[in-house]
Order: structure tokens, then sequence, then C-alpha cells
């Protein structure tokens, strides 16, 4: 296998997933992890991460000097091609001119395994600071960027080699090619692990922790994430899982009818709907911070869940459908990574909560997950839905919630899925979706001035949700929605579309 080392990169997991993308086990283990420990899993390679410190800071971020030393390939991305260069005696500094985003690469040699199958030039994607301006003695400048910044190193004969940019993420063209010839080429791992040795995995896992007359809740959304790991675990624990479906009056149009008809009558599940809506919009008003929003609505799930639970004897467990972007991007679950935001199933969790959690599928990521349902049986109209967010349009109410825009927003949302799916554009965009914003514009209707609220629309491409482009729908389909949208909502008279990637926004708005 592969050990990955996280020194508080975004796109740790995503280094994990490319690996398995190559069926080649892979583990991540935090950038302490001693040498002796490193050695005893016995990895055919290691990978250093990325990171937001820098190397030269007075409580840098270090690997155990040790590791490096093992004899086995070693590639640091980013911050870990740093690391490699200031361990074996290069130099490392901030030149004052940092990259972020695309940038232009050019190959200047072809001395090693690791570029051999690369154009001379190619997109990568960039996102540091710092740079590496002196070479450690034994290593060759294997590629710069346009602005002659070192973009990847080498020491073949110690199978040493760093990349400045990230190869994991979807928008550095060949990327998954260049890991693919560090993993099968320089650290001849073998191809031995499959999506299905997770789910067999996951179900042991799941029946060892449960025991015979344990009972698990399910918070079930009727998204993708929740919708498999019902399903997962209804083939682990079978009538011994309560889906709890909880209505907080922030879903998407025709989600509760939907769900109960999908997984209810045709999976058989069992499922318990709550129409909480009243105790949500209570506990939401006058909030307008996204932050408090997210804590308030996890901590309000979560106790809705425990006062269901005490209705079923033998409740024990909360499953939930939590995934790696959620995680990485809430807390440091591996190294010293920021918290970007806070997700509600995931550090929005009250600190006391009476059942013990269950997160199957939180190694992974959506299109994982979506491939782990339709092994499952799921019926593509669950598993090709948009992601949608636990908190659900709270988040995409900017400023506070209340029931009014959240039917204002819950229909300009109907609307604009309406028209993609009849444009044939909905399964080419990885997630589109409406934002009430918390501002008025002036507008003419009917010749009288009119002076109402303003929608945003966002539609994004993307493969793991990590990084993602604007997605760029014909001027006359948004010409449409923009008018469905004017013309059917009351207090609405102007309409926007979002076209920022991700970074440096995020996919949703809070």
């Amino acid at each position: 296998m592969i050990l990955v080392l996280d020194f508080g990169s975004q796109y740790t997991q995503l280094i994990a997933r490319r690996v398995r993308e190559l069926g080649v086990s892979c583990v991540i283990h935090p950038y302490s992890l001693p040498a002796a420990e490193a050695k005893a899993l016995a990895p055919h390679g290691i990978i250093l991460s990325g990171g937001p410190a820098s190397v030269y800071a007075e409580k840098a971020v270090r690997p155990d000097p040790a590791i490096l030393d093992l004899d086995v390939p070693v590639l640091g991305i980013c911050y870990g091609l740093q690391a490699l260069a200031h361990h074996f005696g290069g130099r490392v500094e901030s030149t004052g001119r940092g990259e972020y985003g695309r940038a232009t690469v050019h190959v200047r040699s072809r001395e090693s395994d690791l570029l051999a199958d690369m154009p001379e030039r190619f997109t990568a994607w960039m996102s540091h600071g710092d740079s590496v301006t002196g070479l450690p003695e034994g290593f060759l400048t294997l590629a710069e960027t346009t602005d002659g910044v070192v973009a990847a190193v080498g020491d073949p004969e110690r199978r040493r080699y760093g990349l400045q940019f990230h190869p994991e993420v979807a928008h550095t063209q060949h990327g998954a090619d260049l890991l693919r010839d560090f993993v099968t080429k320089i650290c001849r791992a073998p191809a031995d692990w499959s999506l299905s040795d997770f789910r067999k995995r996951a179900l042991e896992e799941l029946r060892a922790r449960v025991g015979p007359e344990d009972r698990v809740i399910c918070g079930l959304s009727g998204g993708v994430d929740s919708s498999v790991v019902a399903t997962l675990l209804h083939e682990a624990v079978g009538e011994r899982l309560h889906c709890v479906f909880v209505d907080h009056g922030l879903l998407r149009s025709g989600e509760v009818e939907e769900v109960l008809r999908i997984l209810g009558e045709e999976f058989h599940l069992t499922i318990h709907a709550v129409d909480a809506s009243e105790r949500f919009l209570a506990a939401l008003a006058g909030v307008e911070d996204p932050e408090r929003k997210r804590k308030i609505i996890g901590e309000t799930f979560i106790r809705v869940f425990e006062e269901e639970a005490r209705k079923i004897p033998g409740a024990r467990f909360l499953a939930q459908g939590t995934l790696y972007p959620d995680v990485i991007e809430s807390v440091s679950i591996a190294g010293p990574s920021q918290t970007i935001k806070t997700h509600h199933n995931v550090g929005g969790l009250p600190e006391r909560m009476d059942l013990e959690l269950i997160e199957p599928v939180r190694e992974l990521f959506k299109d994982e997950v979506r491939a782990l349902g339709r092994a499952l049986g799921l019926p593509d109209a669950a598993i090709d839905r948009h992601p949608f967010p636990g908190p659900g349009l709270a988040v995409r109410i900017l400023g506070p919630v209340t029931r009014e825009d959240a039917d204002i927003l819950r229909e300009a949302d109907r609307i604009y899925l309406e028209e993609l799916r009849k444009a044939g554009l909905y399964n080419a965009i990885w997630q589109a979706f409406a934002v009430l914003l918390p501002i008025r514009s002036v507008g003419v209707m009917g010749d009288q001035r009119s002076y109402a609220r303003v929608v945003a629309l966002r539609a994004v491409t993307s493969v793991d949700g990590m990084t993602a482009d604007w997605y760029p729908i014909p001027p006359e389909v948004l010409g449409r929605i923009a008018n469905r949208i004017v013309n059917e909502l009351p207090g609405v008279n102007r309409v926007v579309y979002d076209v920022t990637s991700k970074p440096p926004a995020t996919i949703e708005w809070e």
C-alpha cells in the first residue's frame, strides 16, 4: 500500500482517493507518525501532502526525519516538496510572489520515470506562497512554470521526488497519470483494492459494532449520502435499522414525498417521518451568522433524533451520511488542516449526545458514494441527484431565516432545476441551486417601480467537490430561468448568475 502523511492540505484525502482509483490500497496518517510505525506498515511508497505552513516557520510541522530515509520511494506535494527539500539541505523561501490556481508547467528533464509520460507542457493547479529556490545535492529540476518557479524535482537514485503543484486535483492535466507512474512504476505497488472491498469491510465493521439487540437510527435527508448509508445499514442489520426523516422546513420542493416513495415503498426501509419545521425555524429566528446556523441545526437534529430514539427500545446508535469533504472542511482529523466551514453533521455536533455516532462513508467522496449506491441497487433517481446540504435552504438564505423566505427560495430552486432538466443540462452539472440574497433592488414591473428581492443562481462542475468550476449555462436557458422566477415569484425582481470557481469560493455561499 501507499502511506500518505498529512500536513494539513485540504486535498490530502483526495491523494488517497486517486491512489485507490488505481486499485492500490492507501492509508493516511498524521505527519507526526513515528518512523518505526511507518516502517511497520511496510508501505511500497510514501506521499507527503501539502499544507498551509512554512517549513522555515518557528513551529513548522515536519515529519520524523527517519521516515524520509526509509528505503522506499517518497513523493512530496506542495508543502511536502518543501519539507523534502528542507530535509535534504535545499533552500525554501518566500519570493513575495505566490502562485494560486492554474499555471503552465514545462518539463525540463526526463531523467526519471515520474514525468516520463507527461507532455512537454501542461496545465497544473498551484496553491503556494513559498518556493524551492535552491535544490538539495543530488536533486534535478524536472519541471518549471512559465515564470521559472521550480515545479518538479527528483533524485532518481534515492527515489525522492517533489511536485510544487497538486496532481491529485482534477484541474491538473494528466495529474492522475503522473500519480499512476509514481505508484506503479516507481513504487511498484500491487493493485489489490476496490470499492467492493470497502463495501465488504464496511458491512463487517457495522455488524461487529452493532450488537444483536442494538438498534440503529439513521438520519435520513433524502440526499445521496444518507440514502446510501441507510441502504448499507439495512443490508448490515436489517429490520433493526430505523430511519428518521426530519422535515426541518428547509427541504427542496417535493422532497418528503420522494423519499417516502423510493426508500420507504420501494426499498422497504422503516422510516419515521417527523415534521419539526416550526422547531427549527424558531431556533433560527434572527440568526444571521452561517456558523451559528449550522451549529443550531446540528444540535436540533441531534435532539430530534434522541427524542425519536427514546421511542425505539434498544436504540443505541445514530448513523449519518458524512463524507470526507464535510470532514476536511470542518475539522482536522489527521493533521493541521484549516477549518473552512463547519458542516452541521461534523463540527456542528454538540459535545454531549445520548447516541453513539456511526459514519460508514466518511472516508469516501461523492462519486465513490454514488458508485457504492449503484452497487447496493439504488435507482438512478436517488443516486444522480445533485448534492444538498444538511442544513438545507438555511445556508442558501443569506441572513435570518424565515418561513416566507424559505418558501420563495424553494420555488425559485424548483423552477431552476426544472428548466435545467428540460434543457438536458441537469446531469452535466455537479450541483445547481438558487440563493436568496439579503438585498433588494429597484425594478420596473407593470410600469410601476418595484423594490424587491434578488435571487442568485449557482451551477458548478466537479468530480469530488474539493474543487469546482462554474458551469456555462447557455444564455437562452438562463434567460428562461430568470424570466420564470421573476414572473412566478412575487417579491423577486432580479436574477444574477455566479461565475466563481472553488477555490477561491466554496460551492455553497454559506
